[in-house]
């Protein structure tokens, strides 16, 4: 037998040893190598993300356990990283803007998440959400379900403070509840807890897109109570979702200093976004959720935002996560449009 070679002319042969190009990380395609946010650079640590002068880091916040009904949105982050299909420096038709070559977005890595303790995960998406925004980075939190809004918004409060954060919530449901079967932390809930404990006022909260059969109205007497404005969705089917959008705008600057956008998935249709727990039938086209966070980011200052309760095991074709990872590139791509324009995108205390 002919003794083999460590290197048999193979690669000459087959035309492999040739001058080819080897591309950094983030002009790979999207299917190759490790799985971050639109291939950006996975930094966890906020020393790192500070010295870096970072203006939007992505954080997942893998947590499920407080819904009440279907379950998977632990695995939203993931499919919504997953959900992208460019890759290397994306150029925004609609904003006439190259993001990344504008901003320094970087993805942070998830909160230390396990399975089964609400109270233990609620606080590390708060301190991983604090040590992010204190950076000076606006955190956009990649959920999970909606009870990660009250850690989170709550950590951006803390670090605005002494300044106000207002709260622009898109979606089917009030999540004002006081509790569901006594249990106080479920993703129903999570708008009150924000309000009781003082993270932010009722009178700086506006609620677009809510619609379906809850909450009851006894609910509805304690927003109204609190100070708290909402928009439903028919009247976003009578005025236009334009419209309505600009009117929450009006509100949510009615007294806060900058905002914090909680989005929802299901206030999108179930028919353009199935892959949700909480499917509500007669919600806004993902063009108009889209437009109106592009609307919302030019026109604030945007302290924080979260996209929540986007649940792959129920989207086959993966367009849920898809919708979230456009939803998150749009407000990107508006601070880009903001920081051309000589505004101020990093928090700087």
């Amino acid at each position: 037998m002919a003794e083999r070679s460590g290197d048999a002319g193979f690669a000459q042969r087959n035309g492999w040893d040739g001058p080819f190009e080897t591309f950094d990380d983030l002009d790979l395609p999207s299917y190759v190598g490790p799985t971050t946010f639109l291939n950006l650079p996975w930094v966890t640590d906020p020393a790192e993300i500070r010295r870096r002068g970072v203006d939007v880091a992505i954080i997942g916040a893998p947590f499920d356990d407080a819904v009440t009904h279907r379950p998977g949105a632990r695995f939203g982050p993931r499919a919504i990283r997953e959900a992208q299909n460019t890759s290397g420096s994306i150029y925004s038709l609609q904003l006439d803007v190259e993001p990344f070559e504008v901003l320094t977005v970087v993805d942070a890595g998830d909160a230390n998440i396990v399975p089964a303790w609400t109270e233990r995960s609620h606080a590390m998406i708060y301190r991983k959400v604090l040590e992010v925004a204190q950076t000076g980075a606006i955190p956009i939190v990649l959920g999970g379900d909606h009870s990660i809004t009250w850690p989170s918004a709550t950590a951006v409060a803390e670090v605005r403070r002494p300044g106000s954060i207002g709260i622009v919530h898109f979606d089917a449901h009030a999540d004002t509840a006081n509790d569901a079967w006594g249990v106080l932390a479920s993703h129903g809930s999570p708008m009150r807890r924000l309000i009781e404990s003082g993270a932010v006022d009722g009178r700086n909260f506006v609620q677009v897109g809510l619609r379906g059969y809850w909450p009851p109205p006894e609910t509805f007497a304690w927003m109204e109570e609190h100070g708290l404005r909402w928009h439903l969705m028919r009247e976003i089917e009578e005025r236009g979702a334009e419209a309505v959008v600009a009117d929450a705008i009006g509100e949510a600057l009615d007294g806060p200093d900058s905002i914090y956008l909680s989005l929802d998935i299901d206030v999108i249709d179930p028919g353009m976004a199935p892959g949700t727990g909480t499917p509500e039938p007669g919600g806004m086209l993902t063009r108009e959720v889209l437009r109106a966070i592009r609307q919302i980011v030019a026109a604030v200052d945007l302290a924080g935002m979260d996209i929540v309760e986007v649940s792959p095991p129920y989207d086959h074709a993966e367009t849920t996560a898809s919708a979230a990872n456009r939803a998150a590139l749009e407000a990107i791509s508006a601070l880009a449009v903001k920081r051309q324009a000589g505004g101020r995108v990093r928090w700087e205390a």
